[in-house]
């Protein structure tokens, strides 16, 4: 990577502008990212996720990609959400679940998931070969707050897992995968309603949830989290 010297907010970090690669959400779209290795400065971390970026082990990234600015930075505003009746249907779907915070080893079982997971949903991304030493580094190599939160069935088999960033003025979802034969219970939403049922019982005011891409089928679900903001031209704005 190219690597560059800037201050950010009168303290020194080296951001870097990452190879072109392909779209992960757009066909016929090329991919660079503008990131930064914050673990020796995790201080820095709540400012940059307020701008925009996003945390992957010990580096935060935003997309900076030529010709494009689809990916737009999204947070629900926990504290106004209110549940429809499709997502108290789902709540109920699942409520059956046991949710538990404590068990946060990136161990064998979760692995197995996650490769199932990836296998079906995005057996053709950049995470598809990872190994469970990648997976373990993803899970936790993190120089901030971060936690996972385990789902089990009835039966306690694994079927969700959620990886979680605490910050200033909220939580940020960083990774979710789930086994995709519950389908029927609507699992992808099912994680992110506990995620913002979580941020009301931390007392903040914003889940983070990455891009907003509204032309990929993998990415423009985030909207129908109401209501949200999105970052646009260096500043928050609220959705129509």
């Amino acid at each position: 990577m190219d690597q560059a010297k800037i201050n950010f907010n009168q303290k020194p970090l080296n951001l870097r502008i990452t190879r072109s690669h392909e779209c992960a959400y757009l066909e016929n779209r090329a991919e660079q990212r503008l990131a930064a290795d914050i673990s020796e400065a995790p201080h820095l971390h709540d400012q940059l996720a307020e701008s925009g970026f996003r945390r992957v082990e010990n580096w935060v990234y935003r997309p900076v990609c030529n010709n494009c600015n689809a990916c737009i930075p999204i947070r629900v505003d926990v504290q106004n959400f209110s549940l429809s009746k499709n997502a108290k249907r789902i709540i109920a779907k699942n409520s059956s679940i046991e949710i538990s915070r404590n068990d946060i080893d990136a161990d064998e079982e979760a692995y197995e998931l996650f490769k199932t997971y990836l296998k079906t949903r995005h057996n053709d991304g950049q995470m598809a070969t990872m190994s469970y030493g990648d997976f373990h580094s993803m899970i936790h190599n993190s120089p901030i707050d971060t936690f996972m939160i385990k789902y089990r069935d009835k039966n306690d088999a694994l079927i969700a897992c959620m990886l979680m960033d605490s910050q200033r003025d909220g939580l940020s979802a960083v990774y979710s995968f789930f086994n995709p034969n519950f389908g029927r219970q609507s699992l992808g939403t099912f994680l992110i309603l506990d995620a913002i049922a979580l941020t009301n019982e931390f007392n903040k005011k914003w889940l983070y949830l990455g891009y907003l891409v509204k032309n990929s089928s993998k990415m423009a679900y985030k909207a129908r989290f109401k209501p949200y903001q999105l970052y646009l031209n260096g500043n928050w704005m609220d959705s129509d």
